[in-house]
């Protein structure tokens, strides 16, 4: 009998020590929230043209695919370029997340978005629209960062990489 209260006891703690570790881990909505937050920070610095926000919100393993070029990857090159587009053009971006999955430290993100891009030397605004996937990855501080970011643009793109304005239907 006696061992039957011990290994009674024995099962308790250990359902109860997993319950509290499991407990210590964020729920899937507060993940979700996190992703939205830092997604709001992001756009907002692109949309301020504040690539020093930008540069520290980007990762070591930050790689960038975008449609007609080869990938830009690393952390260098994704700040280099996106201070090259803050000088160059003022951004309205926005963003419709479609659907965010979260599996333990990685989540993905699908989506819409639209750019308006206007030369700050002077020109006619580009206006694109078109798709997203964008992979994130917990940090070792519990912060969400995107990792890749993949997106297509309904429009075919131009030499300078922006896609050329919108056709009306």
């Amino acid at each position: 009998m006696r061992l039957v209260v011990i290994a009674t006891l024995v099962a308790a703690a250990s359902l109860t020590g997993c319950a509290a570790s499991q407990a210590k881990k964020p729920s899937t909505a507060a993940d979700a929230a996190a992703i939205t937050e830092f997604n709001k920070v992001y756009l907002k610095a692109i949309n301020d043209g504040d690539s020093a926000t930008l540069a520290s919100l980007t990762t070591t393993e930050h790689i960038m695919i975008a449609p007609g070029r080869p990938p830009i990857v690393g952390k260098e090159a994704n700040d280099a370029a996106n201070a090259r587009v803050a000088q160059m053009f003022k951004i309205e971006e926005t963003w419709a997340p479609q659907e965010t999955f979260i599996s333990g430290d990685l989540a993905y993100q699908r989506g819409t978005f639209t750019v308006a891009a206007t030369p700050k030397a002077g020109g006619t605004t580009r206006n694109t629209r078109g798709t997203f996937l964008r992979i994130y990855k917990r940090q070792p501080d519990g912060a969400w960062r995107m990792v890749r970011d993949m997106f297509n643009s309904e429009q075919p793109a131009t030499p300078s990489g922006l896609a050329a304005p919108a056709t009306p239907n």
